[in-house]
């Protein structure tokens, strides 16, 4: 395996020297397009959020600097984007409103009915079957709770398409599937986005 494709797989799970290089490259080089997912967020005012697959830990921040008077769960199970979150997040932790820690999302060892808002951003990728995984989302969600998925591919650019044979575990999905796979977890009212001049897509479903 060549230096690039190595690196590039870093997406899924970053370990090592690669894996550190691949994190401190996640927060700044995804805000454009997690925040214009955040923008999608207006009428809602969540207690309870989690963010799920969390990376270097920046949209979790921001998440609890839109909701002030939210505490926040923060998961990855990648062990080095959890000390990454961590070291990020620091004063929201000191402060006793953010928890990171490591977990997996097909097996979320978390209580039922706990968050009102959970997100995912450019992360259900590399998830383990999304109707599965969703499923588990559902669950840690009460009643009337939202779902955000923030995606930088929409399962058809050119771009996403050739890393998606290049890493390993990558699966590009259109806003159909994404559509389906949350239908078939229990989620409704769910609406989707598709940015004007990029393959960026947000959908929001409700539980």
């Amino acid at each position: 395996m060549g230096l690039f494709k190595k690196y590039v797989n870093q997406t899924r799970k970053p370990e090592g020297k690669l894996g550190k290089l691949m994190i401190k490259g996640m927060n700044s080089g995804h805000a454009k397009m997690a925040d214009w997912g955040l923008s999608h967020l207006t009428t809602i005012s969540p207690d309870r959020i989690i963010d799920l697959g969390c990376g270097g830990g920046r949209n979790a921040g921001e998440l609890l600097k839109k909701y002030l008077n939210a505490t926040g769960t923060a998961i990855d199970y990648s062990e080095l984007s959890v000390e990454k979150a961590k070291e990020y997040n620091k004063d929201l932790i000191s402060a006793g409103r953010l928890v990171v820690k490591q977990g997996d999302v097909s097996t979320l060892d978390l209580p039922d009915q706990t968050y009102e808002l959970a997100t995912a951003f450019e992360t259900i990728y590399f998830w383990p079957g999304l109707e599965k995984c969703f499923a588990q989302v559902a669950r840690i969600l009460k009643d009337g709770g939202y779902f955000m998925i923030v995606n930088e591919s929409d399962g058809t650019d050119a771009a996403s398409l050739k890393f998606e044979k290049i890493i390993d575990g990558m699966k590009c999905y259109t806003i159909a599937q994404i559509t389906d796979a949350l239908k078939a977890a229990g989620f409704t009212k769910i609406k989707a986005d598709h940015h004007k001049s990029k393959p960026w897509i947000t959908v929001l479903a409700r539980k």
